[in-house]
């Protein structure tokens, strides 16, 4: 039985369907990512197969994910109302149609198809960042996670415009009368998606997560920690984007340590959470402890590749040897793991938070199977170490196959796992959460939340 919060909005909250089809929706693509590795790995995937694996796995997956948890939980921690349940719903039919038909043109070299898919993704995330804001706009003062989740949006806001102007410039010569070559751009667009975005976010939902689920509070040499991250961070990734950019070796070097520098403080953050958590342990706290070594790691093993030369195509993620210990091992194990709590935080509040005190109801931590739970955790480890020692050891592709196939394995697992959450314990099925107002049974959804909306 995990912490139950006592200083969370639930009334604020949007209907259950919203987030949950965001994160049914995005363990989909994630699988789909998954399985497109694979493929590559065993040279089975035709056309520009990495651009693929890489748009499912952070736009697809994290991205959809965070776009779930924020909608969700801005509204419950800040105790204002989301500005729009319409928007939502509208933010995720577009980037989910954006990013499979952008996948789809890649496998295929449709590569005009890149443009109006683009687009699509671009108006999805749009469409999101304007949600948040204005969900936002009513607050008075921000704390520690909505200053991150703030500055995530505005990263969003970038990304997404170079990527758009990435997508045309696969059929027209967009770089040709430009200073800047398409390559620095693609440097630059990956950064600001996965250390602005992605990280940014990372950070912001961990400062909360992290201390409300250990029942801790921040102190001591974390006061001096925290402001390293949350000045150095935002900082260091605009100056790592501009600098590949621009292609300026000093100005990515210094933004690059300002980020690893951040890094290393944020993961001495976290690992005093959990040392001192007043808590039984569960799923999240568990897949938050292989964050810790994977993040330190990734860190370390970044410093001489970044102060020898950021800006090379090798270095975008860091290290590559540590680009698995990155994506898997630290930003893929922080959104499993909170996952672990938020599918059912949500599936019992609308289940069984009216029933407390008048009948026997399970607590958020029994929604989920603890064996599956214990499995997945386990073939995710060893895929991932499977994997990163592969790439530190240059193995043979046959390593990257085994590897990515207990990845899978787990993935599927996990997945398993959730959808058994919501199978068994929400008071909506699968294709209801999945469809809204389009499925067949939309009035019974209609009634169960049937609160005015805009």
């Amino acid at each position: 039985m995990g912490a139950m919060p006592g200083n969370i909005e639930t009334d604020h909250q949007p209907p259950m369907t919203v987030p949950l089809r965001h994160f049914v929706v995005g363990l989909g693509f994630l699988l789909g990512g998954v399985l497109v590795g694979i493929g590559i790995a065993a040279d089975a995937v035709p056309g520009l197969g990495t651009l693929v694996h890489v748009h499912l796995l952070l736009a697809g997956w994290i991205c959809i994910t965070i776009m779930g948890a924020m909608t969700q939980f801005v509204p419950v921690w800040s105790g204002v109302t989301l500005y729009s349940r319409r928007l939502a719903t509208v933010q995720l039919a577009l980037v989910a149609c954006g990013i499979l038909g952008f996948s789809i043109a890649l496998v295929f070299n449709m590569l005009g198809w890149l443009v109006p898919f683009g687009i699509l993704m671009l108006a999805g995330f749009w469409t999101f960042v304007y949600n948040i804001v204005r969900t936002m706009i009513p607050m008075e003062s921000y704390d520690v996670t909505e200053r991150h989740f703030l500055i995530a949006l505005g990263f969003f806001v970038l990304l997404t415009s170079l990527g758009l102007l990435l997508a045309i410039g696969f059929t027209r010569p967009v770089f040709g009368d430009l200073p800047i070559a398409r390559g620095d751009v693609v440097m630059a667009h990956a950064t600001l998606a996965v250390f602005g975005a992605v990280l940014t976010t990372v950070y912001g939902a961990l400062y909360q997560l992290g201390t409300m689920f250990t029942q801790t509070e921040l102190h001591g040499i974390d006061d001096y920690l925290r402001p390293v991250e949350e000045l150095g961070h935002p900082v260091g990734v605009v100056l790592l984007a501009l600098g590949r950019l621009v292609d300026i070796i000093a100005v990515a070097r210094l933004g690059g340590v300002l980020v690893l520098a951040a890094a290393l403080a944020f993961a001495i953050v976290l690992a005093r959470r959990l040392y001192e958590m007043q808590v039984p342990r569960t799923p999240m706290h568990t897949r938050y402890a292989v964050v810790v070594p994977a993040l330190t790691a990734w860190a370390l093993a970044t410093v001489p590749t970044w102060l020898r030369d950021p800006t090379a195509a090798d270095s975008l993620f860091g290290a590559p040897t540590a680009v698995h210990l990155f994506v898997l091992g630290t930003v893929g194990f922080v959104v499993l793991g909170t996952l672990y709590h938020i599918v059912p935080f949500i599936v019992w509040v609308h289940r069984y938070s009216d029933l407390l005190g008048f009948e026997d109801v399970p607590m958020i931590d029994d929604l989920y199977d603890d064996r599956l739970a214990a499995a997945d955790a386990t073939l995710l480890v060893v895929g991932t170490l499977v994997l990163v020692l592969s790439d530190v050891f240059q193995l043979p592709p046959s390593a990257q196959v085994i590897g990515g196939g207990v990845v899978t394995i787990g993935v599927v697992v996990f997945t398993a796992n959730m959808l058994r959450v919501i199978r068994i314990h929400s008071p909506h099925s699968l294709s209801q959460i999945l469809l809204g107002s389009l499925d067949p049974r939309r009035k019974a959804v209609q009634a169960a939340e049937s609160d005015p909306s805009k």
